[in-house]
């Protein structure tokens, strides 16, 4: 199994929520923010944005990794396109396996048929991080 799905599930049984799980599962990599404060900015989007069943905390977690990649802070903004560019296709690929990225949908909340398991999201997300955001 990859090191940072592993890294990923580890952080997941010590209670992390998925966008915690795969953001923080990539915080040594980005040498300009720590884990507690990559942690925390995830936060919010555990369950689908604040336990709202809405975007895959997992696939957040990506977009959150692309934003860290890409963007050159308050001094640029023009990174913004890339960063976007990055974002659109890390959601595709991760709709296109998985039929959704919202988690309701991929929990079978109101269908009672789950597309996809939040390990499976995290697995998901993490090899679309490498895939797409750590080739660049």
């Amino acid at each position: 199994m990859n090191k940072r799905v592993e890294k990923a599930f580890e952080n997941r049984k010590k209670g992390y929520n998925c966008c915690q799980a795969v953001a923080c599962a990539y915080s040594d990599i980005f040498s300009d923010i720590d884990e507690e404060t990559v942690f925390k900015v995830a936060e919010g989007f555990g369950s689908g944005f604040g336990c709202m069943q809405g975007v895959c905390g997992a696939i957040s977690g990506a977009v959150i990794l692309a934003g860290l990649k890409t963007s050159t802070g308050t001094k640029n903004t023009k990174t913004k396109a890339d960063t976007y560019k990055i974002s659109k296709e890390l959601i595709e690929k991760f709709k296109n396996k998985n039929s959704s990225v919202i988690c309701k949908e991929l929990k079978g909340v109101e269908t009672k048929k789950v597309l996809r398991s939040c390990e499976g999201c995290i697995e998901d997300a993490v090899k679309l991080i490498d895939e797409i955001i750590l080739k660049q």
